[in-house]
């Protein structure tokens, strides 16, 4: 039996993290064993099909399985989405710094 060639993705975005397995395939998409075309909220099932509508019938010769866990739905979304899982999202907190409460906001200066 002659083994099957997967690739492994993994993308985050906020607290979300996304493993993806790409195989030669039929075109199924499934997240966590789901079939993305029965994924609810209809707004994060449209947002992680766009990358595989551009993709065009390059999708059709793979299936994709995607493990999300954490985050919210839309995190989860983002998460799975295609260009997070070529690259995670380099958006993070800022240190705190000091002379306030957060890394921008400082005291309010008196002049009186």
């Amino acid at each position: 039996m002659q083994a099957k060639k997967v690739k492994l993705y993994s993308g985050a975005r906020k607290t979300a993290r996304a493993t993806a397995s790409i195989y030669p395939g039929t075109g199924k998409v499934r997240v966590n064993g789901r079939i993305l075309e029965i994924w609810e909220p209809e707004v994060a099932r449209l947002h992680m099909l766009a990358p595989a509508q551009v993709s065009g019938e390059l999708r059709e010769r793979f299936d994709i399985d995607v493990k999300v866990a954490g985050g919210g739905f839309m995190g989860q979304a983002d998460a799975a989405d295609n260009k997070y899982l070529l690259s995670g999202d380099p958006r993070q907190t800022e240190p705190k710094k000091f002379g306030g409460p957060g890394a921008r906001r400082k005291r309010q200066k008196s002049y009186r």
